[in-house]
């Protein structure tokens, strides 16, 4: 498997949907960088010798475009700047509630965690 900004993609896939396994690189910029390395987009990654993988790397540290570890440090460093400034989107995240303005009444299953049942206890009467 060859390495792209530390991240191993997969060999049997073409050169700009394996791109887009790196954090940070959607479609429309896999298919840039590609084109500023000088690399055939419908290539497979297999296909690719080892100087091609290389400036593959090299265009991307020379686009400057953060990805993986800095682009997940930047995020962190949004989101702590939200909560610390007391902003609207910084005590959703803190709730851990959705951020973006969509609905909790009837969905957000995924931010809000499984359901918790609220309500009394049952009591079973016992005879003595």
């Amino acid at each position: 498997m060859a390495r792209v900004s530390g991240v191993e993609i997969p060999d049997n896939k073409k050169a700009k949907i394996s791109l887009t396994y790196v954090k940070g690189i959607g479609r429309a910029l896999a298919k840039d960088v590609l084109e500023k390395a000088g690399i055939d987009p419908e290539a497979r990654v297999k296909d690719l010798n080892e100087t091609a993988i290389a400036s593959i790397n090299k265009t991307i540290s020379a686009m400057e475009i953060p990805v993986e570890g800095e682009l997940r440090r930047i995020v962190r460093a949004n989101i702590k700047r939200l909560k610390d400034i007391g902003s609207y989107r910084g005590l959703r995240h803190k709730q851990g509630l959705p951020v973006r303005g969509q609905r909790t009444s009837r969905n957000a299953r995924t931010r809000k965690g499984p359901r918790k049942t609220v309500g009394g206890i049952k009591r079973t009467l016992t005879k003595t």
